[in-house]
């Protein structure tokens, strides 16, 4: 290998050091009611930009929200959501998968089907537990605490990259379960992130809790959040429920994040001056 070839793993290295290395931004709250939260998300949202229209296609900037209300009846419990619903009926950007079953939205107060509301359907007893933070509707996985978050932009089957992703959740009681894991678009992981316990610390039915991540200079393909330990309908475990997500604006994953652009150019070069060296050419 020449000093050339060395000269520029080392350069590549450090770059790719350099990216590895940077501290994203976490904003964390908890509280027993909806106030307890409201400035860390409203401080979250400001961060990430101005709220986007729910329209295909991608503003550059800003940020897109979900707080399930706009879903109708018919597709809230006990119907299941569609997995791509906010990409292709309400375009937001994103995509859900899980292990699970699929998803539900829970129902209003006034619904066609006189389905409780809070996911009472899946348990008589989660009413009491939950609240929504934006009312009235919360979000969960069924047969899994897993859901995963897949960025496109809006609308299409693009790939999309966002630079920050929050949410909101109900009724955390224990600690380092509940949990946000952030994904680069080559699917290496940025992090996982703790959820705090709804109530300042203690075990407190309908509390919220609050996780975002900005990062400054990585850019997230997928998410993925586990909600306490087990799925819901599940007596004596610890079960929780989502609201809010919120997130920056979904952008085209190609052209791809500058640092792996010149890791992958990088390397390509080494491979062109190996097979030229094979076959006996002059080294550049």
């Amino acid at each position: 290998m020449n000093n050339r070839s060395r000269t520029l793993i080392a350069t590549l290295g450090a770059c790719v050091a350099f990216g590895a290395h940077a501290v994203p931004v976490t904003f964390s709250a908890s509280g027993g009611n909806a106030a307890g939260i409201q400035a860390t998300v409203d401080a979250f949202r400001t961060t990430l930009g101005p709220l986007n229209a729910n329209v295909a296609g991608s503003f550059g900037s800003g940020r897109r929200e979900i707080n399930w209300d706009g879903v109708p009846d018919n597709l809230a419990a006990p119907n299941n959501l569609p997995a791509n619903f906010f990409n292709v009926n309400s375009p937001r950007g994103v995509v859900f998968s899980t292990p699970g079953t699929g998803f539900q939205v829970s129902a209003n107060a006034v619904n066609p089907t006189a389905t409780p509301i809070e996911f009472g359907n899946l348990d008589p007893t989660l009413p009491g537990q939950f609240a929504a933070f934006s009312a009235q509707r919360l979000f969960t996985a069924l047969g899994s605490n897993i859901t995963d978050v897949s960025f496109f932009v809006p609308g299409s089957s693009t790939a999309a990259t966002v630079s920050g992703f929050g949410a909101v959740f109900t009724d955390v009681d224990l600690a380092n379960l509940t949990s946000i894991q952030f994904f680069d678009p080559f699917d290496a992981s940025l992090g996982t992130f703790n959820v705090p316990v709804s109530g300042a610390g203690v075990v407190a039915n309908e509390g919220f809790s609050f996780l975002g991540v900005a990062f400054t200079t990585e850019r997230i393909g997928r998410v993925r959040i586990t909600s306490g330990q087990g799925p819901l309908g599940n007596a004596g475990i610890d079960v929780v429920a989502m609201d809010d997500f919120i997130y920056a604006e979904p952008i085209a994953a190609v052209p791809e994040p500058e640092t792996y652009s010149l890791l992958l150019g990088g390397l390509a070069w080494l491979g062109l001056m190996a097979r030229r060296a094979r076959r006996g050419a002059p080294r550049a």
